[in-house]
């Protein structure tokens, strides 16, 4: 099934993720929606343990034991892969779905050089010659910045700097020419410029290919730099997702406006940044109502009563009564 201009690619329907423990079922993962478009770059962004990680595990059948897909539906280029068999989704993943991790480290083997894991993965996924992947392999290397790459195809990965090993990673997640890239905080570990230049990579690379990425980080100017939307996540669910710039610049969800406060401002003087106080709900602790509700400024007794869901909130959508119209609505 072909994936036309005005259909998403991949689509992540009501995604409830849970993991059974003696003391009960902890959901982490609650009602999570959302889409990407061909060549778009959606970004998820939030807290440590707001569900980001998660989110993009799911979908590249990587979820850690005992945690489980225990509702909802992803579905990949009108096909749903969230209960497909291990082998099935092993070959989805690297031919269709790429995947790019926070340490370089755990996606290389260090026993084996650069080349003979790039060149393995090409042949795994594309009928072509040792002699092809090998070429192959090397234009990789050269357009993800990699200089020499004739010679430094044949070292180790412990002979790359970091930053050269999350270039060689990229290279790996782009050796079948996968429609979806999945990169779970790609840059983290890296200083900013290197920062920077990975980032410029990710965005040309995605537009000469094509590929549609999610882009899950903590860092709301890696967003701002990168992204066309964004989702953000708190305590297991989506709380507003819209327009990078819109939900940048005009943020329906306190949450999203905290976050949008704690960035300096490169042409504003304050003594001190916005922060928001407390922290991040347990899973086995989130209370009733809105999660946010005991750390938000503007919380009402209907926040600690029901728990709203997302809806149109002026450009965006938000999971707010105080930003979506209607009754006990702010706007």
């Amino acid at each position: 099934m072909a994936v036309t201009a005005d259909k998403p690619l991949l689509e992540v329907r009501h995604l409830r993720v849970e993991f059974p423990t003696r003391r009960g079922t902890l959901l982490a993962l609650d009602d999570v929606s959302f889409e990407i478009a061909p060549g778009e770059v959606l970004g998820v962004v939030g807290e440590s343990g707001a569900g980001k990680s998660l989110t993009s595990a799911s979908i590249i059948g990587l979820l850690e034991p005992p945690g489980r897909v225990a509702g909802g539906e992803i579905v990949f280029d009108g096909r749903r892969i969230d209960h497909l068999p291990h082998e099935q989704m092993r070959a989805i993943r690297g031919r269709e779905i790429g995947a790019i991790f926070q340490d370089p480290l755990t996606s290389l083997n260090p026993l084996y050089t650069v080349g003979r894991q790039l060149v393995e993965t090409i042949q795994t996924h594309r009928p072509v010659s040792a002699q092809e992947a090998r070429a192959r392999a090397i234009r990789l290397l050269q357009d993800t910045g990699i200089p020499a790459a004739e010679a430094r195809i044949d070292h180790y990965p412990h002979q790359f700097s970091g930053g050269m090993r999350q270039r060689v990673v990229i290279a790996l997640a782009l050796a079948a020419e996968p429609r979806l890239i999945v990169a779970d905080e790609p840059t983290t570990a890296l200083d900013v410029s290197i920062q920077a230049q990975i980032i410029a990579l990710l965005k040309r690379l995605c537009r000469e290919h094509g590929a549609a990425v999610m882009l899950v980080t903590h860092d709301m100017g890696v967003i701002a730099e990168t992204c066309d939307r964004v989702a953000v996540m708190y305590a297991g669910r989506i709380v507003e997702i819209g327009p990078v710039h819109d939900v940048i610049h005009a943020p329906a969800h306190p949450y999203t406006a905290g976050l949008m406060g704690s960035i300096p401002a490169m042409d504003q003087e304050r003594e001190r940044l916005q922060q928001i106080e407390g922290a991040m709900p347990r899973l086995n602790a989130i209370p009733p109502g809105c999660a946010f509700n005991p750390r938000c400024p503007k919380a009402e007794d209907r926040c600690r009563r029901e728990r709203p869901e997302l809806a149109r909130a002026g450009a965006t959508r938000a999971a707010c009564w105080l930003a979506t119209p209607g009754p006990g609505g702010g706007r």
